[in-house]
């Protein structure tokens, strides 16, 4: 059904309205009318809320704030690379990896958080700064629509790219199939766990990756550079999936001991099974 809806914002959309029908409660239902604090006005804050006595006082702008709002200022990391194109199922990494992206931006921007955009691609990354405004929606969808895996990954690249952008506090959700020929790559992302920032990894994997159903003599070719290879599939499969099953463990436990959230995405799985969980987690934890 995902497949057939063109573009991510369609995609986003359905997919959210599964996630919302599937939570049972939210500390940011409806809007509350219990004013908390002000706040000094920032680009992308709700017009609104300003608060035209306060101006009037102190000659300049001020929002108010209501108790369920949220500081939360969310930063979106999608791979791009070329390894992202892969599909067996109806949709892409790269198309899961930007609907779940879409979905968690509709999601943010309709409980009034800020949500940005970073792209890493080998030529670097493409940013949108965290904004909270329902426009600015519009801006990181279209962005995660015109979207094209190429190129080599660089995660190590992007992690010191995102060390550089991203305040502290901020809560960074990465999806990526992390395939990166660099082992110390994973760990520079993780640190941004040190730097007090809530990270999420969306490890996105298609199931011929993780079950490998090749049978016959195949001609593997890589997406991401000219390197190709054909083998008898049927004898490397044992030792394929070993070496698959090692780096998964290895990516898990890595997450584990730096306390950041991980979650693994097969492309043909409901992606709102997937945020459910996700969130589920996260209500837990706050719990």
């Amino acid at each position: 059904m995902l497949a057939k809806l063109a573009g991510v914002k369609l995609r986003a959309r359905a997919v959210m309205e599964g996630v919302l029908s599937g939570l049972h409660k939210s500390p940011h239902q409806g809007q509350s009318v219990e004013f908390s604090e002000h706040k000094e006005y920032a680009p992308g804050d709700e017009l609104r809320h300003l608060d035209w006595k306060a101006f009037g006082k102190f000659d300049r702008y001020y929002v108010k704030r209501y108790e369920h709002e949220t500081n939360l200022k969310a930063t979106l990391v999608v791979d791009a690379s070329g390894s992202m194109g892969y599909r067996s199922a109806p949709l892409s990494k790269l198309e899961v990896a930007t609907t779940l992206a879409g979905t968690l931006a509709y999601l943010l921007v309709r409980q009034q958080d800020a949500v940005g955009l970073s792209v890493v691609t080998r030529a670097g990354a493409a940013d949108l700064p965290p904004r909270a405004a329902a426009g600015h929606l519009h801006t990181v969808l279209g962005a995660l629509d015109g979207l094209q895996p190429a190129g080599g990954t660089d995660l190590f690249a992007a992690a010191e790219h995102l060390a550089e952008k991203v305040r502290r506090g901020q809560l960074v959700a990465v999806f990526s199939d992390f395939f990166d020929d660099r082992d110390e790559a994973l760990g520079r992302i993780l640190a941004l766990r040190a730097r007090r920032n809530d990270l999420a990894l969306f490890h996105v994997l298609d199931p011929a990756e993780l079950e490998f159903p090749f049978d016959d003599p195949t001609l593997f070719l890589s997406l991401e550079d000219e390197r190709r290879i054909e083998v008898n599939a049927r004898e490397i499969r044992e030792s394929y999936l070993e070496e698959f099953r090692a780096f998964l463990d290895r990516t898990r436990a890595a997450c584990t001991e730096a306390d950041v959230d991980y979650t693994v995405v097969r492309t043909d799985e409901p992606l709102d099974a997937v945020l459910l969980r996700f969130l589920g987690r996260r209500q837990r934890r706050a719990a």
